[in-house]
This record gives structure tokens, sequence and C-alpha cells, in this order.
């Protein structure tokens, strides 16, 4: 990897550690095909993976909030990142569960440091998805009921009317 190369892969990692939800791993022993449906399991849940070098990682988060966790750049590390805060962290939760190779050591998400314990919270809080279906079902429920309460008079009135018709023709 050359000099420009190298900027341009400490820009792109500073960029995902400013716009994104980023948990630390390290990946001692994971074969290739291991690693593969890791990274395809993030995928799916909308979030990636990336292999960085450990050296370039750090001063990539020199001077920003998430420099703090620096210290976990050792090792055989991967980031996984996504957009939605809990994605990435779900995923790599759950692939560790069934996996004892891959081990969370962190993360950041926008000023928030977080450790082991931190990233495994964030992977049980519900998705933007789930939040937003909550949120939506919230607001439609009284809707629902509205329409409920001012449909039922009027076919009250309809069963009132044909109640009175069949007695009249009996």
């Amino acid at each position: 990897m050359d000099r420009a190369q190298k900027a341009d892969m400490v820009e792109w990692i500073g960029g995902v550690f400013d716009a994104n939800a980023v948990v630390v791993v390290a990946n001692t022993g994971l074969s290739v095909s291991e690693f593969e449906t890791l990274r395809g399991e993030l995928r799916s849940a909308g979030a990636s993976m990336k292999v960085i070098k450990n050296r370039l990682a750090k001063i990539a988060i020199t001077g920003k909030p998430s420099e703090k966790i620096s210290h976990l750049f050792e090792g055989p590390t991967a980031i996984a990142f996504s957009e939605d805060p809990v994605a990435a962290a779900k995923a790599v939760k759950k692939f560790a569960k069934d996996n004892e190779k891959l081990k969370i050591l962190g993360g950041a998400m926008g000023e928030e440091i977080l450790d082991e314990k931190g990233v495994e919270a964030l992977a049980s809080m519900p998705s933007r998805e789930e939040l937003l279906a909550s949120i939506v079902q919230t607001i439609m429920s009284p809707a629902a009921e509205i329409a409920g309460a001012i449909g039922a008079p009027a076919s009250n009135i309809a069963g009132i009317l044909e109640t009175l018709e069949t007695r009249e023709a009996a």
C-alpha cells in the first residue's frame, strides 16, 4: 500500500467512525468461510465489516471522540459498522454467540465509547425498523378506534332498520 492509498484509507476510516456506529472485534482464528458467513449476516442486517490496519485506525481516530478506543486496535482486528446504530452490534453479537473465535472488544457510537458490555446492551435494543413500526402502530391504533367508533352508529342504525323491516314484513 503506497502513501496515497494509506491516506485514502485513513480518511475513509475516519469517515466511518464519524458517520456510523462501529463495533471493534478481534478475529483471531476465524477461517475465511466463517469470516464470509459473518460478512453475509452483516450485509443482510444492513451493516458491513472491514479488516483494517491497526496503525491506520489509530491515526484515523486521532483527535476524534472515538480516540479513546485506540487501545482496542491490537492484534488481528476488524470493524463492523452501520448507519443504524443497532444493526452491526446485533449481527456481531449473534455471530459471536455461536462462534467463540470472534470476540467483541468494544466500539463507538458518535461520541459514546462502548466496552464489550456496552456493545451487547446496544445489540439488545430494538432496531430502527422495529422502532418505526412501533411508532406507526402507536399512531395508527387510535385512528383505527376512531374509525370504528364513527362507523359503529351507522351500522347500528342499519341493523335497527333491518329489524324493523323484518317485523313489518311478518
